[in-house]
């Protein structure tokens, strides 16, 4: 489905020139980064799917749920690119079935959407999506955000740095947290929110500080993206979500990490 998008123009106008001007990358990752798109407009996702190419992807195409399902059942992919408007059905009952699946559960996932609707961004990201992009899009664009859910899918080399809150522990080298020892339930992007929270325990940090913190990954300050995302931080390393005693609102300023989380606990 396509709305006049002006980043479409702007490929269309390019014509044969898309393939000359589409940004190379260096990222090793990025040249062997296999890539689906679940879009059902045909002309949007082979201009898109030709572009992403050309910066070194190797990029999948379905016009369906039904095909995108069958693709991801048989292969194996680094990202997905999900409209959520498909002729067979909606996406985000697609990312809440992704999100259930082990296999699927840490596919970093962008949404495109061009209902308009903030509430459907923030369903998409409740149910586990890292990143929306809202039609009419620039490639380019499209193209960073890839770029950015790569780099934090990548695993990093193991280190020894481990910042330990009581029974919560956020290891930076193995990129993952654990409370009382069992690893946290967390997307790359929530993963990277709360060690920005974790490493400035008892700051207050306002959204647009995370959001500066957050290099590589666009948000929107007047959105409720951010909210979204500590609510499901919340919800996995919180004993009680709804009175929460680690990741704390300031009204009015932002967040803050708490420095002693556990009464019984040494926070370092």
């Amino acid at each position: 489905m396509l709305t006049s998008h002006t980043g479409l123009s702007a490929l269309a106008s390019q014509g044969a020139a898309v393939s000359s001007t589409a940004p190379a990358t260096n990222a090793a990752h990025a040249m062997t980064a296999r890539l689906l798109l679940i879009d059902d407009d045909a002309r949007l996702s082979s201009m898109v799917g030709e572009y992403l190419r050309n910066a070194g992807f190797d990029v999948e195409i379905a016009g369906s749920l039904a095909a995108g399902r069958e693709r991801l059942a048989a292969q194996t992919f680094d990202a997905l690119v999900l409209d959520l408007m498909l002729p067979d059905g909606d996406g985000l009952d697609l990312c809440r079935a992704l999100r259930a699946e082990a296999r699927h559960r840490h596919l970093p996932l962008l949404m495109l959407t061009a209902r308009g609707e903030p509430m459907d961004r923030i369903i998409g990201l409740e149910l586990g999506a890292d990143d929306y992009l809202p039609k009419p899009f620039e490639p380019r664009e499209l193209l960073a955000r890839v770029k950015a859910l790569l780099r934090r899918a990548t695993p990093q080399p193991a280190g020894d740095d481990v910042l330990r809150f009581g029974r919560l522990e956020v290891d930076l080298g193995a990129r993952v947290a654990r409370l009382e020892g069992a690893i946290c339930d967390l997307t790359g992007h929530q993963f990277d929110l709360l060690v920005v929270l974790a490493q400035s325990p008892g700051r207050v940090l306002s959204r647009d500080q995370i959001m500066d913190a957050l290099k590589g990954h666009p948000l929107e300050a007047y959105d409720r993206s951010i909210d979204v995302h500590i609510s499901r931080i919340r919800a996995v390393i919180e004993d009680d979500p709804k009175l929460p005693r680690r990741v704390l609102t300031v009204r009015g300023a932002g967040y803050m990490f708490a420095r002693k989380q556990d009464a019984d606990a040494t926070n370092e």
